[in-house]
């Protein structure tokens, strides 16, 4: 009964941040950018680094991605 998580990391969350300017991440913006299918689990890891506010929802969170995202002024939400 493993729960299988589409893993996207800190360091593309800040990629699409400074490209496209993106600070609200939910579902539909992981699909809109090829980062996941409708189905998947995404949980965010910390790996890289991210310097921008930004608001995620995701089905989970590493403890360092929460705190990565929480020190900088964003909001991690689970759904």
């Amino acid at each position: 009964n493993r729960v299988e998580f589409h893993a996207v990391n800190l360091d593309v969350l800040q990629r699409l941040f400074d490209s496209k300017g993106i600070s609200h991440f939910d579902l539909e913006v992981f699909i809109e950018n090829g980062l996941a299918d409708k189905k998947d689990q995404i949980k965010i890891l910390g790996r890289g680094e991210l310097t921008a506010r930004v608001d995620v929802k995701a089905h989970a969170f590493s403890a360092s991605a929460r705190k990565a995202i929480e020190s900088n002024g964003g909001v991690a939400t689970k759904i």
